[in-house]
């Protein structure tokens, strides 16, 4: 028997769990969803990368030869900020055509809809290739729930890849890589008064600083996502000021396209600063995802997307990253599309809201992405 479930209320129901990361604690939520899940004849596992960082991966049908649709999403979300919310963060209040709370765009609100899509076509989807839900724990940081079940090979096939990240509801077809480094220099101290017999570890800095103004990656630019690139984007250094600096460190948030190896990448960094004394760490590390547009799955998203939109999809790609990346690693590189609800310009925002309409859209679009898949 076909059984619907409101993606809106759903959505509410996903807003009421406090998931903010740190410290995430998804475990209540990924239960609640699992046991939805269950109930519809999903088959379920959950797996954490730390105590109550859990991912869900859940599965219906099964074909030896034809691999399922991925769906994918995370279900932690960032901090609320320090200005006030007019709204419950928690509560899921609407306003007309808004419905808001932490995370209503990023991106609960695109699980609550392929969650609901999935659920209403089980009974037909049991015995076709069927779909997998992989549901995340720890996006927002690293993709530490991804990346897991990528590294200790969990995630078993997939043939396609939807991320439900925010979106509008239009297709893209990637996103750049993610690279950040702390990059430190070290010196020695001594009083204010007498820098000369010190070495400042902030001026050796500023010079690695001024040599990073000239770094040139080893590709220029991307046909769809256009160049790399780099940004200082922390600095620290000193203790008080009456004091030569010892030590000064700043973090760099590099952005790649396809065809740069972020381990080669630190590599050229290292060498570019070595007369500076600097050392190089990598401390977050995502690889950029890509499915070229002329792929035959990604032009039957697009054609299946063009109702809800102002025309036919143009090839385009997302500015941040997702989970994508590790889960088409961890799947053997199947095409992925990033695809969901969501607006991305309301992500970790005050009074962050998502269309109650753009959740049914999407509902409807992942439902017949899932259909055309299976053949039901």
């Amino acid at each position: 028997m076909k059984t619907r479930i409101d993606p809106r209320a759903l959505t509410r129901e996903l807003l009421a769990f406090n998931t903010i990361n740190p410290p995430g604690m998804e475990r209540a939520c990924a239960r609640h969803l699992g046991a939805l899940l269950e109930a519809a004849g999903f088959r379920t596992a959950y797996h954490e990368f730390a105590e109550s960082r859990t991912s869900l991966i859940a599965e219906i049908g099964g074909d030896p030869v034809r691999p399922p649709l991925c769906f994918t999403g995370h279900i932690d979300t960032v901090p609320l900020g320090t200005k006030a919310w007019t709204k419950d963060a928690f509560a899921g209040e609407t306003d007309g055509d808004r419905l808001y709370g932490r995370g209503s765009s990023d991106m609960k609100s695109g699980v609550a809809a392929f969650v609901a899509a999935a659920i209403e076509l089980a009974p037909q989807l049991a015995k076709s290739p069927g779909v997998v839900l992989v549901i995340t724990a720890g996006e927002e940081i690293g993709c530490e729930g991804a990346r897991y079940l990528a590294d200790h090979q969990l995630l078993g096939r997939a043939g396609a890849i939807v991320v439900a990240e925010p979106t509008g509801n239009f297709p893209y077809i990637g996103h750049k890589g993610l690279a950040w480094f702390e990059i430190e220099t070290t010196g020695v101290t001594a009083h204010g008064s007498m820098p000369e017999v010190g070495e400042n570890a902030i001026n050796k800095m500023a010079r690695v600083i001024r040599e990073l103004e000239s770094f040139e990656f080893p590709v220029k630019s991307h046909e769809v996502m256009g160049s790399p690139t780099l940004n200082v984007g922390t600095i620290r250094g000193g203790l008080n000021t009456n004091s030569v600096p010892d030590r000064a460190t700043i973090t760099l948030d590099t952005r790649t396209v396809p065809g740069i190896d972020h381990v080669h990448l630190c590599r050229s960094l290292e060498c570019l600063l070595a007369d500076h004394g600097a050392t190089v760490r990598r401390i977050v590390d995502t690889p950029s995802l890509y499915t070229p547009p002329e792929d035959e799955w990604v032009q039957e998203v697009f054609e299946v997307c063009t109702p809800f939109l102002e025309g036919r999809p143009t090839p385009k790609t997302i500015t941040f990253s997702t989970d994508g990346a590790d889960l088409k690693r961890g799947y053997g590189g199947p095409p992925a599309v990033i695809l969901g609800p969501g607006e991305a310009k309301l992500a970790h925002q005050t009074d962050e809201w998502c269309s109650l309409a753009r959740i049914e859209h999407s509902v409807d679009v992942f439902a017949t992405l899932m259909r055309r898949w299976c053949g039901v």
